[in-house]
C-alpha cells in the first residue's frame, strides 16, 4: 500500500520441505507456471461428456473395427494417441491405417475444457509424473486407444503397391478396435526373433519403415540418435540407478509412420493438385535452415577430428552432418559432436507461414498425431475436418496467435522437463561426495570447465579457482582453456577424471574437482 513503509504479503501455499521430491517437482511446476490440478468446473464439465458410441455416429465414420489394429508405446504410457492397422488387398497391395485419437470429438470449441486445454497447450513430462493437457478421464480413458475397446479416431490411410510405393491416401473420421497393446520392447522382440503376435504385420511394417527412413535420409533429413537418460526409481521415487534409452527398430517403425501421417496431412492441405502452394490457413511445424555463423563454429570444432562440412547448399550441409554423425559413432567425441550439432540447428516452431522442415527434409510438415498431449494437433484436426467438409477458413491471424502460444508453452515444457532431470541427477549423486568418475568436458568458460559424467550424464562445474597448476585462458575459437606457461589444454570433448566435491540439492548444483 502507498502509506506502508515496506511491502508485505501472506503465505497462500506451502510447497513443503526443500530437497524433497514432491516439493521440488511442485516448485518446478510453479517456476514455469504450470497448474497442478484442473479447476473443478473443468472436471465437472468433463464428467458430463457423453462417452457412448451411438449408432448414428458410427454411420458417419469409416469402420476399421474388423481390421488388424494395434498400438506400440512406452511401457509406462497410459495415453495412447496412435494405433496402426494393417489389411492385405488384391494384387499384392497393402492398406496401412494410422489412427489418431479423435480428441476434437470430445473437446468442443469455446467450451471451458477447450479454454483450459488451450492455456496449457501441452502435457508436461517431469521425471516422475505427467502434468496432462487434458483431464485424466479423457487423456488416459475415453480418448486413449486402449486395447479391446472401440474408439473414435481421425485417420490417415495409405494403400501401398507390392514395391511399397504409396498409390492412394485418404483422411477422415473413423472407428477402430485395437486388438493388442505392444510396448516398444514387445515389438522389438517380435522384430528380432521373428515370432510372436502379429509377426507378419510387424515385420512388413518394419520393412516399409526402413525404406521410408532411408528415402528421407537420402533426400536430406538429418538423423540425430540422441541418448536419453532415464532413472530407476525406488518405492519412494528416489533415484536408485540410471539407464540410457536409445531408439530401436520398434521406435523407428512408429516414428516413420507418424512422420508419414504428419507430412501427408500437411501436403494435402498445403498443396494444390498441380503441386503449387495452396496458401490455405493451416498449422505448420517448421524448421529453418541453420544460422551460417553457427555452422561455421561447428565446422571449426569438427575439423580437429578430421571432419569437413560442405556449405554450398542446405542439402550439402545436411548430407555433411549425416556423414559426420555416422563417422563419429562409437568414438569418444560422439556425444559432444552430437550435442554441438543439435545446438547448431534452428528451433522448430508452429506457424501458419510454411517454410518447410529442414531437419526432416520435408517441404510440408505438421503435427497431427498427438492431440492428447499437444494443442496444435487438436487445431490441425479441426482445420483438416473443415477443409474436408468444404468450409472456408478465414481466421489466419487467430491461428497464428495460437501457434505462437503453443510454441512458447512447448519451450516452457521442455525447460521444466530439463529442470526435473537436473534435480534427479543431483539427487542421484547425493551422498557420493568424494567419489571419482570418468567424465567428458561438455563446456569451457572463463570461470571453469563443465563436465558430464559418462555413466549418468550428470553435469557440473570444475571451478577455475580449483585448477591451480597454471593460469588458464579461454580460447573460444578452439573451445579450449589453454595454460599460459605449460600450453596444456582442456578442450571440449576431452575425457577427464573428476571427484564429486559438493552436491547442492536446493540449488540443483554439482561441483567437481580434477583428479
Amino acid at each position: 500500500p502507498r502509506k506502508a513503509s515496506s511491502p508485505f504479503g501472506r503465505i497462500i501455499k506451502s510447497l513443503g520441505q526443500p530437497g524433497e521430491l514432491n516439493t521440488e517437482m511442485h516448485a518446478i511446476m510453479h517456476d514455469y507456471s504450470f497448474p497442478e490440478d484442473f479447476p473443478l468446473d473443468v472436471i465437472n464439465y468433463t464428467q458430463r461428456i457423453s462417452t457412448k458410441i451411438e449408432e448414428n455416429q458410427i454411420s458417419a465414420r469409416r469402420d476399421f473395427r474388423k481390421k488388424t489394429t494395434f498400438t506400440i508405446d512406452p511401457v509406462t504410457a497410459k495415453d495412447f494417441d496412435d494405433a496402426i492397422s494393417y489389411a492385405p488387398l488384391a494384387g499384392g497391395r497393402t492398406e496401412i491405417g494410422i489412427h489418431i485419437a479423435d480428441v476434437s470429438h470430445y473437446v468442443k470449441p469455446n467450451s471451458i475444457l477447450d479454454e483450459e486445454a488451450y492455456e496449457r497447450a501441452t502435457s508436461v513430462y517431469l521425471v516422475d509424473r505427467v502434468v496432462p493437457m487434458l483431464p485424466e478421464l479423457l487423456s488416459n480413458g475415453v480418448c486413449s486407444l486402449r486395447p479391446r475397446e472401440e474408439k473414435f479416431t481421425f485417420s490417415a490411410v495409405f494403400v501401398l503397391n507390392d514395391k511399397m510405393v504409396i498409390e492412394e491416401e485418404w483422411f477422415g473420421k473413423t472407428l477402430i478396435y485395437s486388438d493388442h497393446r505392444f510396448t516398444y520392447e514387445d515389438a522389438q522382440n517380435v522384430i528380432e526373433q521373428k515370432k510372436g503376435k502379429f509377426v507378419d504385420e510387424i515385420l512388413l511394417m518394419n520393412q516399409i519403415a526402413k525404406k521410408m527412413r532411408a528415402k528421407r535420409i537420402k533426400e536430406g533429413a538429418i538423423t540425430f540418435d540422441r541418448v536419453e537418460v532415464k532413472f530407476r526409481l525406488d518405492k519412494d521415487n528416489n533415484p536408485s540407478g540410471v539407464y540410457f534409452k536409445q531408439a530401436m527398430d520398434a521406435n523407428e517403425l512408429i516414428e516413420e509412420f507418424m512422420l508419414l501421417a504428419n507430412r501427408s496431412v500437411a501436403s494435402f492441405i498445403g498443396k494444390k493438385m498441380d503441386g503449387t502452394p495452396s496458401y490455405k490457413p493451416f498449422v505448420y511445424r517448421v524448421h529453418d535452415i541453420p544460422d551460417p555463423d553457427k555452422i561455421a563454429t561447428f565446422l571449426t570444432f569438427v575439423k580437429q577430428f578430421g571432419h569437413q562440412i560442405t556449405m554450398k547448399t542446405p542439402k550439402d550441409i545436411s548430407n555433411s552432418m549425416n556423414r559426420i554423425l555416422s563417422d563419429i559413432s562409437g568414438k569418444r567425441e560422439e556425444h559432444l559432436v552430437e550435442l554441438l550439432a543439435i545446438r547448431t540447428m534452428s528451433k522448430a516452431k508452429y506457424t501458419t507461414e510454411n517454410i518447410g522442415h529442414y531437419g526432416l527434409g520435408f517441404n510440408y510438415y505438421t503435427h497431427f498425431t498427438s492431440p492428447i498431449r499437444r494443442w496444435p494437433d487438436v487445431m490441425v484436426h479441426r482445420l483438416l475436418q473443415s477443409y474436408l467438409d468444404g468450409d472456408k477458413v478465414n481466421n489466419k491471424e487467430v491461428i497464428e496467435e495460437q501457434c505462437k502460444h503453443s510454441s512458447e508453452m512447448e519451450k516452457l515444457s521442455t525447460d521444466a522437463e530439463r529442470s526435473s532431470i537436473k534435480y534427479m541427477q543431483v539427487k542421484y549423486l547425493l551422498g557420493k561426495e568424494g567419489q571419482e568418475f570418468d567424465a567428458l568436458i561438455s563446456g569451457v568458460t572463463e570461470f571453469g570447465i563443465f563436465v558430464e559424467l559418462q555413466d549418468s550424464l550428470c553435469e557440473g562445474l570444475v571451478s577455475m579457482r580449483d585448477i591451480s597448476d597454471d593460469h588458464y585462458v579461454l580460447q573460444k575459437e578452439i573451445f579450449s582453456l589453454v595454460g599460459r606457461k605449460t600450453g596444456h589444454k582442456f578442450q571440449l570433448g576431452d575425457p577427464i577424471r573428476v571427484r564429486v566435491r559438493n552436491v547442492d540439492l536446493v540449488k540443483k548444483q554439482l561441483d567437481f574437482e580434477l583428479v
